[in-house]
């Protein structure tokens, strides 16, 4: 081998291992990207408009911002300002390199650097001091970031991570800041200001510099103009503009949904960057202008009186405006409790659902004669709120003035029991002592429940009668829902509802139904309507739920405010009553009145559960079948637990088994041929080691134990209901 070939495969030995060494170099020392990647979050709405942001996780506002996201002009004001050559070297400059390098040699110092943007960006994702270590370090991050990553891509990463002064880094969170407006709205003087602020981004702070701040941009403007790179016309606009003196807040919409989205978000842990947009079903133009008139509402009223609302689609679930206060930094409203979420009492909104189910298992019709006069049921005795009461009225007429006697009564015909345990199978919670079964006070707001919760509920009278899962985000499935109420019934309750004394400030033509609550001693107010298309809640109260008098009355405090909500909103008609509805004519001679004498069997006695008795504790367990008894009525009887048949639901004999109990309360229903009722409340618990007893074919094997003869529940929660819940809308005929 002659010498010559030798120096070449020398030198070919050489470059290999040269190369060889900078891949290795390269996998040993990945490009940092940590910095890049920790990204604030922002939550929009559906439409990508902005609702809330969060900081990044060093704290600092650091939004992503690319090339698309600006004006053409700011990324060649930039270019022309700090790298004239980016596009063409490989993120090194040499000659800018050796400019400096020869300005430094001749002056002792470097007039103009010749550090390029891409090991700007080299130091934005890894900082470092400024020394020559630190320097020749950024020139092989940059050729390490030119390998890697496309122009626009390190474009927009320096448009994300250079200093704006403060906690800013990004374009777009300076922009937002200085400027109150999107990047790509900027106008020639504001981009000016935003190339020269990462120079030095805390000497030149406009809220703290403006003078010279002012200068170092009107300096680049001038350079940019001798360069042919900004026109005249708009040189001389730009020099002529103020700078901003102070910074500005960003966009705070549904604080309260954006939190709990973001905190699932990071929860998730799927390997996703935290930072970047999380959509919401929001519209945020619609939040915005509900915020606007929960603000205003709050503003005439004392603090700490708060206001909550929401808005729902009712025929996907599907959720527009969440607004958990009427101001999320009010510390004398104790804003940021999120009350769409919190658990109050729901006061007379739930009389509606009482109806409806009573309908739909025909025991009572919208015609059906009650009579509204003192009563009591066994130690329990509602008033009307105005101490009044209105003799016979049809059920219709009780519902559309939230009479009290009436719902009690049509509720002891239904079943508490199985009331709440309707309600809970669609998705719809309440919350009850789970040691006392439900009693009647239910109906006037004797339980807890949320906003979300009644909204969800009254999408299904608004609709077919489905409860939907209320959903926030787009990425989730609409579901079909469970079924309440039947169609027809859900019709009728519209039509009920529909025809209720408008509250103060309704338009006339405005179409819709609404029901009013408030819960005992005036804690909570409630209003929520419905249209074909929205379901609106309105709550008013006390974070403390403490009284707040007359304020947080229904439908003299929530209800005007839910007129004003439905102003927001295009309006879509009521949808109709099924055709074929058996709730539009009159009621069926047995429902003609629900004060008639009960069904008597041919021995005279009245219908009753014999077995179980009525307020017993059984000891059995859960693979153990009960008998069910029952004495007087007309046959066939039909049976129901909670609200759900047996499988022998019309049985010829007096009996019949109930299988595959739990443990906990449980409500036990018969229904004769007459459609006459009898209930017993029971709590089933498994037997203890050696203990209980198996219930046979004997009625009397059974192990029951007496409990206090007075019926649990009629307390609420947090003392609502004490006194029934009485409804404190009471309007007057």
């Amino acid at each position: 081998m002659t010498a010559g070939w030798r120096r070449w495969l020398l030198a070919g030995a050489v470059l290999l291992a040269g190369a060889g060494t900078i891949v290795l170099l390269d996998r040993l020392f990945p490009l940092p990207m940590a910095r890049f990647f920790d990204r604030s979050a922002v939550v929009v709405g559906e439409d990508g408009g902005w609702l809330r942001a969060f900081p990044a996780g060093d704290g600092r506002w650091r939004l992503l911002t690319k090339p698309a996201d600006l004006p053409p002009l700011f990324v060649e004001l930039l270019v022309a300002a700090e790298d004239r050559r980016f596009s063409y070297h490989p993120g090194v400059d040499p000659l800018a390199l050796g400019r400096a390098a020869f300005q430094w040699l001749r002056h002792g110092e470097v007039r103009s650097g010749g550090s390029t943007l891409t090991m700007q960006v080299a130091k934005l994702l890894e900082p470092r001091p400024r020394t020559l270590a630190a320097k020749a370090v950024e020139l092989l991050r940059a050729v390490q970031l030119t390998v890697h990553h496309g122009r626009d891509e390190i474009l927009a990463m320096w448009l994300t991570l250079a200093p704006f002064g403060g906690d800013l880094e990004g374009v777009r969170a300076a922009a937002l800041a200085w400027f109150g407006k999107e990047p790509r709205t900027l106008a020639p003087a504001e981009m000016a200001l935003l190339v020269t602020l990462p120079r030095s981004p805390e000497q030149l702070r406009p809220d703290r510099h403006p003078a010279a701040a002012r200068r170092a941009r009107d300096r680049l403007v001038a350079r940019l103009a001798r360069q042919g790179d900004l026109d005249p016309a708009s040189a001389a606009a730009a020099v002529a503009a103020p700078v901003p003196r102070r910074r500005q807040a960003f966009p705070m919409l549904a604080p309260h949904l954006a939190e709990r989205v973001h905190a699932q978000h990071i929860r998730a842990g799927d390997g996703a960057p935290p930072g970047d947009r999380l959509r919401t079903t929001l519209d945020a133009g619609l939040q915005a202008g509900l915020e606007r008139l929960l603000g205003a509402g709050a503003a005439t009223l004392p603090a700490p009186v708060e206001l909550a609302a929401l808005v729902m689609e009712h025929e996907s679930g599907t959720v527009r405006a969440w607004a958990g206060s009427s101001a999320y930094l009010d510390r004398r409203r104790q804003g940021m409790v999120d009350h769409v979420r919190a658990i109050r009492s729901p006061g007379s909104t739930l009389k509606p659902f009482v109806y409806g189910l009573a309908f739909d298992r025909f025991l009572a019709h919208p015609q059906s004669i009650a009579v509204d006069e003192p009563r009591r049921f066994s130690d329990y005795a509602p008033e009307n709120f105005d101490w009044g009461f209105s003799g016979d009225v049809t059920l219709r007429e009780a519902l559309q003035l939230s009479l009290n006697l009436p719902a009690v009564t049509v509720l002891e015909r239904l079943g508490p029991v199985g009331f709440v345990q309707a309600l809970r199978d669609t998705g719809v919670g309440l919350q009850l002592d789970q040691e006392r079964p439900a009693g009647l006070p239910v109906v006037l707001g004797g339980v807890g429940m949320s906003l979300l919760d009644l909204v969800a509920g009254y999408g299904a009278i608004a609709g077919d009668g489905r409860v939907r899962p209320p959903r926030v985000l787009p990425d989730g499935m609409t579901v079909p829902g469970a079924a309440l109420l039947t169609p027809e019934a859900a019709g009728a309750l519209r039509a009920i509802l529909a025809g209720a004394p408008r509250p103060a400030g309704a338009r006339p033509r405005r179409s819709f139904g609404f029901k009013t609550g408030t819960s005992y001693r005036f804690k909570d107010g409630w209003a929520v309507g419905f249209d074909g298309r929205y379901t609106v809640g309105v709550w008013i109260g006390r974070s403390d739920a403490a009284s707040c008098g007359r304020n947080c009355s229904g439908f003299a405090g929530a209800a005007p405010l839910l007129a004003r909500v439905f102003d927001l909103l295009p309006e879509t008609p009521l949808l109709p009553e099924p055709a074929a509805s058996p709730f539009k004519d009159a009621a069926p001679p047995l429902l003609a009145r629900l004060d008639q004498p009960m069904a008597t069997g041919t021995d005279g006695a009245p219908l009753e559960v014999e077995f179980p008795a009525d307020r017993s504790l059984l000891d059995v367990a859960s693979d153990v079948a009960i008998p069910l008894k029952a004495r007087g009525g007309r046959l066939p009887l039909r049976w129901f637990v909670d609200g759900v048949p047996l499988d022998d639901t019309r049985s010829r004999r007096r009996g019949s088994w109930w299988q595959g109990h739990g443990s906990g309360w449980s409500e036990i229903t018969v229904v004769d041929a007459d459609g006459r009722s009898a209930r017993a409340v029971v709590r089933i618990q498994a037997p203890s080691v050696g203990g209980g007893v198996a219930l046979g074919g004997d009625l009397a094997g059974g192990a029951q134990h007496g409990v206090p003869e007075r019926v649990p529940g009629q307390e609420g929660l947090d003392g609502i209901g004490g006194h029934g819940g009485q409804d404190q809308e009471r309007v007057a005929r």
